[in-house]
C-alpha cells in the first residue's frame, strides 16, 4: 500500500463535524479492510515517521505555527506506544510530551484549564498532550465525587456542568486555532475485550506486572459510562479546526500508522517551506564564508 492509499483511509476515521456522531459506528478492531498487511506495516510506519520527521524541520525554523496533539482513550490502548513510535525520528528540539496526571493543589486552586495554558507548545513546535484538559469531562464526570475538590461554587455546580464544559473546550480550540494551533485529537479506540486480553497479559509477564493497578479493574467496571462520556466529547468538539480521529486499537500496529499518516496529512496541508533568507542575511554568510576560506590552514 502507498502513502496515497493509506491517507485516503485515514480520513475514514476523521470526525470534524460531531453532529449524529455515534460511538458504536466506529469498529476497534478495524484494519482498513484489510488493505494493509500486516507484514508492510513497519516499512510504511517507518516511512511515515521519515515524512513526519522532515516536516517538522520545516515546522520548526518557520516559527509561526505550532501543533497540539491530543491522546486520549482507555487504560492500556496504547497511549504510551503510539507516542513512543510516531515520534520516534522527531528531533528531540522539536517536540515535548506532556502526561497529565490527577490535578494537585496549585492545579485544583486554578480553573481546569489552566494547567493546559501552561504546557501549549512554542510556535515550530509539536506538543503531544498524553491525556489532557477532556479528563475534565470524561474522569471527573465519570466520579462526579471529584468535582467537589475543584471548589466550584455551588451555583456553577449543576446538572449543565458538563455541557458548559464541553462548550468552553470547544470555544478554547477554535481560539487556539486562530493563534496559529493545528490541533489535532486522536481517540484511540480500544475494545473492552482487547483491554481484558491486554490485562490478562501484563498480569502473566512478570517484567510488565508494574503497568497493572487493581484502579485499573475498578475503572473497567464504569465501561459503558466512559463510552458515553466519549461520545458526548466528540460530537460536541468535533471541528474542521479541531477534528477528532477515532483511530481503531485493537490492532497497536495499525493505530500507528493513523496516527502518523494524520500528522503527516496535517503538516503538508500547512504548504511549509524552509524560510528565505533576507538579502542582507546571505551578504553576512557570504561574508562569513570569505573570512573562514581566509584563515590560514
Amino acid at each position: 500500500m502507498t502513502s496515497k492509499h493509506l491517507r485516503r483511509l485515514v480520513d475514514r476515521y476523521r470526525i470534524d463535524r460531531g453532529k449524529g456522531f455515534r460511538l458504536r459506528d466506529h469498529d476497534p478492531a478495524d484494519i482498513g479492510d484489510g488493505l494493509i498487511d500486516h507484514a508492510e506495516s513497519e516499512a510504511l510506519l517507518a516511512d511515515g515517521v521519515r515524512r513526519l520527521a522532515a516536516l517538522q524541520e520545516l515546522l520548526y525554523p518557520q516559527d509561526q505555527w505550532a501543533v497540539l496533539c491530543v491522546f486520549q482513550a482507555m487504560d492500556a490502548a496504547g497511549k504510551d506506544g503510539t507516542i513512543k513510535h510516531v515520534m520516534s525520528g522527531i528531533n528531540p528540539q522539536g517536540v515535548e510530551v506532556t502526561s497529565f496526571k490527577q490535578p494537585g493543589p496549585e492545579e485544583l486552586a486554578h480553573d481546569f484549564l489552566w494547567r493546559i495554558n501552561r504546557r501549549l507548545p512554542q510556535r515550530g513546535q509539536i506538543g503531544v498532550f498524553n491525556r489532557s484538559h477532556y479528563e475534565d469531562v470524561l474522569v471527573v464526570r465519570v466520579h462526579p465525587d471529584l468535582l467537589a475538590r475543584q471548589h466550584l461554587p455551588p451555583a456553577l455546580d449543576g446538572r449543565k456542568i458538563w455541557k458548559h464544559r464541553l462548550e468552553d473546550i470547544a470555544a478554547f480550540e477554535r481560539y487556539l486555532s486562530r493563534q496559529g494551533f493545528v490541533v489535532l485529537k486522536f481517540f484511540l479506540h480500544l475494545s473492552r475485550a482487547e483491554q481484558k486480553r491486554r490485562f490478562l497479559a501484563r498480569l502473566d509477564t512478570p517484567d510488565k506486572n508494574w503497568k497493572f493497578s487493581a484502579a485499573d479493574i475498578a475503572e473497567r467496571a464504569h465501561w459503558d459510562d466512559y463510552m458515553n462520556a466519549y461520545q458526548d466529547a466528540i460530537a460536541a468538539t468535533a471541528a474542521p479546526h479541531a477534528p477528532w480521529f477515532v483511530v481503531p486499537a485493537d490492532h497497536k500496529w495499525f493505530a500507528r500508522l493513523v496516527v502518523v499518516e494524520a500528522l503527516v496529512a496535517a503538516l503538508e496541508d500547512l504548504g511549509l517551506k524552509p524560510p528565505e533568507m533576507p538579502a542582507d542575511a546571505r551578504a553576512r554568510l557570504e561574508e562569513a564564508r570569505h573570512r573562514l576560506e581566509a584563515e590560514d590552514g
